[in-house]
């Protein structure tokens, strides 16, 4: 975490101009975080992605102290097909706080309820998960591996990946995410539409997590989807803006919307009652009912629209024009086709990652 933190500052700072908006403000919410007992609630971050070098190089604007503070620190989503290909790859990835993703579009492992999702959502939250046996110390940061079976998991039932929830010290946890889900390089800075795994961070987590959106702009010149050899070098001398809106107001906005949820889980665990089910499971676990039922639907629906919303509020508070509602409906995309990258017809650009 340290050096790629440490590079990435370098970079920013050394080979391009960078102006970064609200940066105070975030770091004294990283500071009221930095004792980990003293945490009451996880952090979740979420901005657009116009780059494959946004996640690390955005945490280059953080001073080198917090770069080498894992504890506080990022964990986020990584594509399972790019960033866990080898062993290599899958030990620095892992060692960097990045969750394996699988992405439908290249795995049947992939989708809104995959184990990481679990983890990530326990990473917002605190132990315990579930009621434990009676027999086990809590004066311990751990129990027995082979008993519990958390310390690690699986996303495909054949990989194994340490389970960072499992320990109680990572309560609480700071996760990001790039909702758009791929990159998209917009002439207009335009945001593709957001995909629903955000929901499940703020409905399921507890409590409910604090909320800072962020926006990204200048990247996509760093690693732009059109260039040439040699792809793999980022270019530098370029402009970089990043901007850290205010916290969410999360009971106004989401609050709501909470509640509905939690009427909805205790309806399905009265139904289930009454045929004799279980009724209670573990945080991150849904019954088929939680997942694909129309309320259910409907609310991860409306809590993604609002998080795209507190990310436009701070891409409008830069100076840029109000985007085309269209582009934040899934259904504006449906009319590519069976284009997933490249060259859109908006102009816009879409990448793998």
């Amino acid at each position: 975490m340290g050096l790629t933190g440490s590079l990435s500052r370098g970079f920013l700072y050394g080979l391009n101009r960078i102006e970064v908006v609200g940066l105070d403000r975030f770091l004294e919410t990283l500071d009221r975080r930095e004792d980990i007992d003293g945490r009451e609630r996880g952090l979740i971050t979420v901005s657009n992605h116009v780059s494959v070098m946004d996640d690390p190089l955005i945490w280059g604007v953080l001073p080198f102290r917090y770069a080498f503070n894992p504890s506080n620190h990022r964990w986020s989503l990584g594509s399972y097909d790019i960033c866990f290909q080898n062993r290599i790859l899958k030990a620095f990835f892992t060692y960097g706080q990045v969750l394996p993703t699988h992405r439908s579009l290249h795995s049947p492992h992939g989708g809104l309820f995959q184990p990481t999702m679990t983890q990530a959502i326990r990473l917002l939250s605190s132990q315990p998960f579930s009621q434990p046996p009676s027999n086990l110390s809590h004066d311990v940061e751990s129990t027995d591996p082979f008993t519990t079976g958390h310390l690690t998991y699986s996303t495909n039932n054949l990989d194994s990946f340490p389970s960072p929830s499992f320990y109680p010290s990572r309560k609480h946890s700071w996760v990001h995410i790039f909702p758009e889900g791929r990159v998209h390089q917009h002439p207009k800075k335009s945001l593709r539409y957001f995909k629903w795994g955000v929901s499940r961070l703020i409905l399921e987590s507890e409590p409910l997590p604090d909320v800072i959106p962020i926006f990204i702009d200048g990247n996509q010149q760093v690693m732009h989807e059109s260039r040439e050899f040699p792809r793999f070098i980022p270019r530098a001398g370029k402009d970089i803006k990043i901007a850290f809106g205010e916290k969410v107001d999360g009971e106004k906005v989401f609050g709501e919307l909470r509640e509905r949820w939690k009427r909805l889980v205790q309806m399905q665990k009265d139904a289930l009652r009454k045929k004799g089910g279980q009724t209670e499971w573990e945080m991150g676990e849904l019954t088929e009912g939680l997942k694909y039922g129309t309320e259910a639907v409907a609310l991860r629906k409306e809590v993604t629209m609002r998080v795209r919303m507190e990310v436009l509020k701070v891409r409008r508070s830069l100076g840029y024009e109000d985007e085309d509602p269209k582009q934040g409906l899934v259904e504006t995309w449906i009319e590519e086709g069976g284009k997933e990258t490249g060259k859109m017809k908006d102009g816009s650009w879409v990448g793998n990652t």
